[in-house]
């Protein structure tokens, strides 16, 4: 390898440009998808949580803007889903959530790259509501609900050390089996589609891509897109 990094010896291991996964044959059409985008999510999220190849299907990359148009991504869980959208939770004072509190268009991506398969969103972002925040609070394990505390997500610290003695002390005050309360600057996000892409991977790199649009009267229109 030279000084630059770069790999002399075209090495397919190591070189970006040699690595090749050839995807499946076959494919996706417009006669076997469901009428809404949330029920055709379901389904593709249904195979990728009980096929058992992929890890952590509920793992999507949220990308936002800041107000000057600057991007961000991040990987994030999926909590919730229904026919209003995709809800995750964070911290609202994490840049993620200040970057919607000023521009609430972001884009989900769910990676399922062991089925040769992405769902692909955009759409726009509210806050939950606190009765649906604390409901869902409750259901979290006791050490990440005391992590919601301990955190000031995406704030510069000293050390590791200034994150564990947070948690400690807050171990200390809420012990296992007593209720923690709900941090005020900790909630929901709820994330409204306005397009959904399914894409699957097809041999030689003709992959399937179908997206649904929604429409002023509540529909959705399905257009195929080139690969």
């Amino acid at each position: 390898m030279r000084q630059d990094g770069r790999v002399t010896d075209r090495d397919p291991v190591l070189d970006p440009a040699l690595m090749r996964k050839h995807y499946r044959a076959e494919g996706l059409d417009e006669t076997e998808l469901a009428d809404h985008p949330m029920e055709q999510f379901a389904r593709w999220f249904t195979q990728a949580a009980t096929d058992g190849v992929v890890y952590e299907p509920n793992a999507m990359v949220v990308s936002t803007a800041d107000a000057e148009g600057r991007p961000s991504s991040r990987t994030v869980l999926l909590k919730q889903y229904d026919e209003q959208g995709f809800v995750f939770f964070t911290n609202y004072e994490s840049r993620k959530a200040r970057d919607l509190a000023g521009n609430p268009y972001v884009g989900l991506l769910f990676p399922w790259h062991a089925m040769a398969r992405q769902v692909i969103v955009s759409g726009t972002a509210r806050r939950t509501g606190r009765d649906e925040t604390a409901a869902y609070f409750r259901t979290r394990p006791h050490g990440s609900q005391l992590g919601a505390w301990a955190s000031a997500q995406s704030s510069v610290i000293s050390s590791r050390a200034e994150v564990d003695a947070s948690y400690a002390e807050l171990a200390a005050r809420y012990p296992e089996g007593e209720q923690v309360p709900v941090p005020p600057n900790w909630g929901g996000f709820r994330i409204a589609p306005r397009t959904v892409e399914f894409w699957q991977g097809r041999e030689n790199r003709l992959h399937d891509r179908l997206r649904y649009v929604a429409q002023e009267d509540g529909s959705w229109r399905v257009e195929r897109l080139s690969p």
